[in-house]
Formats: structure tokens, C-alpha cells, sequence
């Protein structure tokens, strides 16, 4: 059922934002004058940036609310009676302290195997940090705190505002490339066949310069998150955001090497194991050796 409840909420997500942006390009649209059609290059242009950017925001808009649902979070109390659960609580809201944040971010543990942790909401004044069962049970009270560390670090740096604008610009010039060029494809058949040309060719462009701006996009994630690094090594401490990494590095090795494939159910800092070849410019995360070369050859 965990399953089906997460389906239904990401088609019922997207049902929102198709209809949100479907309404405010009515409404824009017939401010313009142009009737809800994006015929000109400046009306499509502004319909692929509504779509593509204001996608985007929605999307982050409703971040944490998704989070909640689809992971099952339970938000702890700041009053809560469990040693555990208060001392995670006072744990990142000293390093939200220590990072400048006027709004403490709310904290949750689910139910997981996989050592894991994420920060998401949308904004630095409304933000959510959560964390594994499996993260707690793997690591000791030093190694959380600079995992920890780290996503604070993301939410002071604007993290998840930054990522989605570039996503979204992505996402917009994605689409507008597409129907450019399907439009020229479509504008050179035959006219009984042009409408299926040009639905199949803006498909197919789609997601050609969806993956193409992916590689860009992937690039700035990877960058933000050494930015993260030397924020949860300031922080949460050096040693300790090294001796998280380091921690997940020897996870990570056993699971590999215990496993047929050599998969992880790791997605604490989203561990990557791809530092050459074609698939690294598709990696969100940088390999973890790289991130702790770049910590211990930091200047204090």
C-alpha cells in the first residue's frame, strides 16, 4: 500500500501543477492577447517559461508537505519526552544556530534501512530536516552531527531555491529548443501528417535536451554540495563531517562488495562511486573520495 499511496500522491501533484499553470496561462495569455496560443516565438517563449520554471517552484513550493506523505515523517515535537529523538532535535537546531538561521527547521526520523538524510522545503525560513532509523542506528552521535551538519549547510546556502531555478531555466529552454525545432521537421512533410511529425519529434527533442541540460544541472549540484561539505565542517566540525563521510565510504564498500551488483540502498549524501567516464556528468553527488580529499586538504 506504501507503494500505491506514493503513486497516487506524485499523479495527484502533477494534476495540480498542469492545472495551477494551465489557469495562470489563460489568465496570461488573454493579458497578452494572444488567446491562450503560443504561436509567436515570444508567446512560446513565455509559455515554456511559465511551464518550465513555474513547474519547477510549484514543485518546491509543495516540498515538504510531499515529504511528509510520501516518507511516512514524523515530525518530532521540540518537547518530546525520548532522549534520542530531543537530542536530534537540539542537534540541528544548534547548527541552524551556528549557521544563521532566525528559523529553526523542523526535524523528522522515518522508518528506513538505508542510512540516509535530506533537507528540503522552500525556503531558508521553512525548511525540513529529516533523517533515517537506519542512519541512527549506523552511526554515532559525532558522524550524525556532520551528516546533520550538511543538510543545515544546504538550507543556509539556499540550496533548494538555487536547484530549482536552474532546473527550471533548464526546463524551459528544453521545451522551447524542442518546439522550435519539431515545428522547422513538421513545416517540411507532408500537411496530413505534420501534426503527428511534430507531436512524436516534440517527445522525442523533449527529452533529448532534458537529459542534454541534466548534464548542467548535475554539474551545479555537484558544486553545491562541496559548498555543503565545508558548511557541515564548519558547523558540525571538520572531524565530524569527515568522519560521516568516511562512515558511509566503509558502508558503502561493504555493501558493494557484498552485493551481486555492487548496489547500494544508500542515499545519505547520495553516494557515487562514478568519478570517470560519461556517467559522472549525470552524478547529483561527487564520488565520496573526492569530497573527503577536498575536506582534508581544506585550509582550516
Amino acid at each position: 500500500m506504501v507503494w500505491f499511496k506514493r503513486i497516487s500522491l506524485f499523479i495527484l501533484t502533477n494534476i495540480l501543477v498542469m492545472t495551477t499553470l494551465s489557469i495562470a496561462w489563460t489568465l496570461i495569455s488573454g493579458f497578452l492577447g494572444i488567446r491562450g496560443n503560443p504561436g509567436t516565438l515570444a508567446a512560446l517563449m513565455a509559455w515554456c517559461l511559465l511551464w518550465g520554471i513555474g513547474g519547477a517552484f510549484i514543485s518546491l513550493l509543495m516540498s515538504k508537505m510531499m515529504a511528509k506523505w510520501m516518507m511516512g515523517l514524523q515530525i518530532i515535537d521540540p518537547n518530546t519526552g525520548s532522549p534520542r529523538d530531543r537530542d536530534i532535535v537540539v542537534m540541528v537546531h544548534n547548527l541552524a544556530e551556528r549557521a544563521g538561521l532566525t528559523k529553526m527547521p523542523e526535524v523528522a526520523i522515518y522508518d528506513s534501512p538505508d542510512i540516509n538524510a535530506f533537507a528540503t522545503g522552500p525556503s531558508r525560513s521553512n525548511s525540513l530536516v529529516a533523517v533515517s532509523t537506519g542512519l541512527l542506528a549506523q552511526m554515532n552521535r559525532d558522524e550524525i552531527e556532520g551528516v546533520l551538519g550538511h543538510e543545515v549547510a544546504h538550507i543556509a546556502n539556499g540550496d533548494m531555491v538555487t536547484m530549482t531555478l536552474i532546473q527550471g531555466i533548464v526546463n524551459a529552454f528544453a521545451m522551447f529548443f524542442s518546439r522550435i525545432i519539431s515545428n522547422i521537421i513538421a513545416s517540411q512533410v507532408d500537411e496530413k501528417i505534420s501534426g503527428i511529425v511534430r507531436f512524436a519529434s516534440t517527445i522525442l527533442f523533449d527529452l533529448f535536451f532534458t537529459i542534454l541540460g541534466s548534464i548542467a544541472v548535475n554539474y551545479f549540484s555537484r558544486q553545491r554540495e562541496f559548498r555543503a561539505d565545508a558548511g557541515g565542517a564548519k558547523f558540525a566540525g571538520r572531524q565530524k563531517m569527515l568522519g560521516g563521510l568516511k562512515k558511509l565510504q566503509q558502508q558503502y564498500a561493504y555493501i558493494a562488495t557484498s552485493s551481486n551488483d555492487g548496489s547500494s540502498g544508500f542515499a545519505t549524501l547520495k553516494i557515487s562511486n562514478k568519478s570517470t567516464g560519461m556517467m559522472a556528468l549525470f552524478s547529483t553527488h561527487p564520488p565520496l573520495e573526492e569530497r573527503i580529499r577536498r575536506l582534508e586538504s581544506a585550509v582550516s
